[in-house]
């Protein structure tokens, strides 16, 4: 057999170091650079592309129909996220810069700015150090689909596209009470946002061009342009009603920026069901198990199947299995670490139930280089998991498995002849929840990058949230 040809075994550092640092995407985004820029000398330009440390920075366009509050938004979101605000206002008012002046001469005489020459605009700005240090968000631009391409043509790529939307209605009633403060810029209205202070109340304008006609003709126009820039931007854009409270709009807008797109990087899932006892981590765990070919790890069986073969760490759990004891986390740690090492938990994955139950646990199970990349904390409240786990009985005949509530035994004589685990009584569950109770907070607060699930719901409800926290990335953390 061809040595190249054979199974070669993948240390399982190499794949968590890889999606820890992103290594994937910064070769994808590396690579675009490249294709767009296309430098002569490319070792430079991708030293210096690294050094700026500027891929996962805002880019944001942000469009909407006149008083959509587009630009509330922007500078809402340009304040939290550190961000710089670009509008066609501070585009033309740039000093220094001979683009804006001429910008501005078109702006002054036909009240528009070519298309060639606002890009043209837009990338220079773009250039300063500032945006490419904290990234930019695009207030109303692009306008028609010919700047939206031209934007892409010079690789302007936005990583996220907003479109507010509301009834031509809402947007003349509001349109038509808009005031504008001179001095701060800020946007007011004379019946949903009007200053209390009588010094900013007396020196409010109405900005021009706000008649219901002349908005309704905005309107006509942009709904116009916009149906033909909505497929310039596939998969990244997003469309939010802004027919609600600012603060809602502003805050679905926030969670939007704040994902990641999917990515094609090859991604091995590594899964930790915590909960506890009854809370379905065992169900999940083979329903995980059977839909994504992950390997099935629970600790506990685990151990049990390390006491029947009889193995060398078999011999050492025996005595505390007799004793019915709690074996020791050193001998856990190694049953599992080899488990984990094995190639089909490396290349397929695996879904981890049963361990860690603790602080110390979780800290040993991370410094061994098993950690895991997706956290699911199942939530059920106590009186539940009491129903579900006291009610709970076995046919000492058959083997067979009932529930007295959920899955009732077919005949009265099977009934009669059903056993229950004495694991199940309600003293020894209420023993394990407050035990659970203690260590969980400590793990929620070291994994804090962990889902939290109501788990007291139908277990195939249950399993699509974590089916779609899986395959979803996880959210960035924004100060």
């Amino acid at each position: 057999m061809d040595a190249t040809s054979a199974p070669h075994y993948i240390p399982p550092e190499m794949p968590e170091y890889g999606e820890a640092n992103h290594i994937f995407e910064m070769m994808q985004t590396m690579l675009e650079r490249l294709l767009i820029y296309q430098p002569k000398d490319p070792i430079p330009f991708m030293i210096d592309h690294l050094q700026r440390d500027n891929d996962n920075v805002p880019k944001i366009v942000i469009l909407g129909p006149p008083a959509s509050g587009k630009t509330t938004i922007a500078m809402w979101l340009c304040k939290h996220l550190n961000s710089n605000l670009l509008t066609m206002e501070n585009l033309l008012a740039k000093e220094f810069s001979q683009l804006a002046a001429e910008a501005t001469r078109h702006y002054q005489k036909s009240k528009i700015v070519p298309s060639r020459l606002l890009v043209r605009l837009i990338q220079e700005r773009l250039n300063d150090e500032e945006c490419i240090r904290r990234g930019w968000i695009l207030d109303g631009i692009p306008e028609t689909r010919e700047q939206a391409l031209m934007i892409q043509s010079l690789g302007i790529i936005p990583r996220h596209v907003i479109v507010l939307s509301a009834p031509d209605t809402v947007l003349i009633e509001r349109n038509v009470g808009k005031r504008i403060d001179p001095q701060t810029g800020e946007i007011y209205h004379t019946t949903f946002d009007w200053p209390p202070e009588s010094e900013i109340q007396n020196r409010l304008i109405a900005p021009e061009g706000i008649s219901e006609l002349e908005t309704a003709r905005k309107l006509l126009e942009y709904h116009r342009n916009i149906v033909r820039i909505m497929p310039s931007y596939p998969k990244i854009l997003k469309v939010i009603s802004s027919d609600q409270p600012c603060v809602d709009v502003f805050y679905q807008v926030l969670t939007y920026v704040q994902t990641n797109h999917r990515s094609n990087a090859p991604f091995t899932p590594r899964v930790l069901l915590c909960g506890p006892v009854g809370s379905g981590k065992s169900l999940q765990a083979a329903l995980l198990a059977q839909k994504y070919g992950l390997v099935n790890v629970c600790c506990g069986q685990l151990l049990k199947e390390a006491v029947a073969d009889k193995s060398r760490f078999g011999e050492l759990i025996r005595p505390f299995f007799e004793k019915k004891m709690a074996v020791p986390d050193n001998i856990i740690l190694k049953v599992l670490t080899k488990r984990l090492n094995q190639q089909d938990c490396i290349q397929r994955g695996w879904v981890m139930h049963g361990y860690p139950r603790d602080l110390d646990q979780a800290h040993l199970l991370e410094s061994l280089g098993h950690k895991p990349n997706r956290v699911f904390l199942l939530n059920v409240p106590l009186d539940s998991i009491i129903e579900r786990l006291t009610l709970r009985r076995t046919d000492p005949v058959t083997g067979e498995r009932y529930h007295l509530m959920y899955k009732p035994p077919p005949t009265i004589e099977i009934q009669a002849r059903l056993l229950q685990n004495p694991k199940d009584a309600e003293e020894q569950i209420k023993l394990k929840m407050d035990l659970f109770y203690q260590n969980s907070a400590e793990l929620e607060g070291f994994y804090t990058r962990a889902i939290t699930i109501n788990g007291d719901q139908d277990p195939y409800t249950v399993f699509e949230y974590i089916e779609s926290g899986i395959i979803n990335p996880l959210p960035k953390k924004v100060p």
